[in-house]
């Protein structure tokens, strides 16, 4: 692998930055900057607070998995739980949250897999990624403008369905990714053990 050092000539410097759009969740910002030639050249992004998803492990064997409308596609999508963090939030405070109230399902053990970025030209949006295992049922405490269905699949279907185009989002192929090498032991994982509840 490059060492970081080694891509000195590769870094653009910061010029100026103007706010294009500042919303209720998204900020939108464009960038002038100096090339590493020294021309100047201009970037426009998404701010993204970050975010979590959860690859929820029932005891069966099989991943939970939701299923929900996604407005800017037009079509409801499968996904594994996420959500974004809330200003100053812990990431596995964020993950545990989210499973409780999109789901219904608490954890007892938990492991952090990595992080993802999901759209490295234009936002800066991170994603961490979260293993939940020991699951215990519950009720889910969905937004109000919240509508999804959960339900769960064996793991060999949820790879046939990403290989067949069935599951196209980003973060859920990345995520079954992750689940199909840690369920061949390729990538092993640090659980922890978390015995108090998630918050509400």
């Amino acid at each position: 692998m490059i060492e970081p050092d080694e891509d000195a000539h590769l870094i653009e410097t910061l010029v100026e930055s103007q706010t294009l759009f500042e919303g209720a969740f998204l900020k939108a910002r464009r960038d002038t900057v100096r090339l590493p030639d020294g021309r100047l050249g201009q970037r426009e992004y998404i701010l993204h607070p970050g975010a979590v998803v959860v690859i929820p492990l029932l005891d069966d064997g099989r991943v939970l998995l939701e299923r929900q409308y996604r407005h800017p596609m037009g079509r409801v999508m499968t996904e594994f739980p996420a959500g974004k963090l809330d200003p100053g939030e812990d990431p596995l405070a964020c993950a545990r949250r989210e499973l409780l109230e999109e789901t219904g399902y608490t954890a007892r053990q938990w492991a952090k897999a990595g992080a993802m970025h999901l759209a490295i030209s234009y936002s800066t949006e991170v994603i961490h990624i979260f293993f939940a295992r020991g699951l215990v049922a519950g009720a889910a405490r969905l937004d109000q403008d919240e509508f999804l269905d959960t339900h769960a699949a064996i793991p060999h279907d949820l790879y046939e369905a990403c290989r067949a185009g069935l599951v196209t989002d980003s973060k859920t192929l990345a995520c079954t990714l992750w689940l199909q090498n840690v369920l061949q032991n390729g990538w092993p994982l640090d659980w922890q053990d978390l015995d108090e509840p998630a918050r509400p």
